[in-house]
């Protein structure tokens, strides 16, 4: 349903709704991000200490890479919420909300534990789920799964540069 095919005076209603809807979507992986860096505040320091495999970007860059992925997920889950409410879209959601929980916990593991084979374990189970949403995604919107491609190549980046720090410090 689009809001053109809303009276004038609804159509306000409509937009304002979808508008705290936008804002909510792309506030909440925002916010399980921050939340996640606020406790493992110190990983960049622990990264900085890190014997890393080539091709390693600087640590300035991964608050600003994520920062953009957690919009463009925000928004993809917004195209998917937007949709008639339905038992496939719930699904969908949920998966999405899964791979928000198992992203939020990666770096617990990673900088927090230091248990780098786990988190690498633990970050191609994320993989797996990332695609899986990427898959759910595109049956309800072809925007959707495109906004969460990046996610997936840059979990694919991190997975190399997590398996050669796991394989240098077994």
């Amino acid at each position: 349903m689009l809001s053109s095919d809303f009276p004038r005076a609804e159509r306000r209603i409509f937009l304002k709704k979808d508008t705290r809807k936008l804002i909510t979507c792309i506030a909440v992986p925002l916010a399980t991000g921050a939340v996640s860096g606020f406790f493992t505040r110190n990983g960049m320091k622990v990264f900085a200490k890190l014997n890393k495999p080539p091709l390693s970007p600087p640590g300035w860059l991964f608050p600003v890479v994520w920062t953009i992925l957690f919009i463009m997920m925000g928004i993809a889950s917004f195209l998917i919420a937007s949709r008639p409410k339905s038992r496939n879209r719930d699904r969908v959601l949920a998966l999405y909300g899964i791979q928000l929980a198992v992203n939020f916990l990666w770096p617990f593991f990673f900088f927090g534990a230091g248990w780098y084979g786990f988190a690498f374990l633990w970050l191609i189970f994320l993989w797996g789920l990332v695609y899986g949403c990427i898959r759910t995604f595109g049956e309800f919107s072809r925007n959707a799964a495109y906004l969460m491609i990046p996610y997936l190549v840059w979990l694919t980046f991190a997975g190399y540069l997590n398996f050669m720090i796991a394989i240098h410090y077994l």
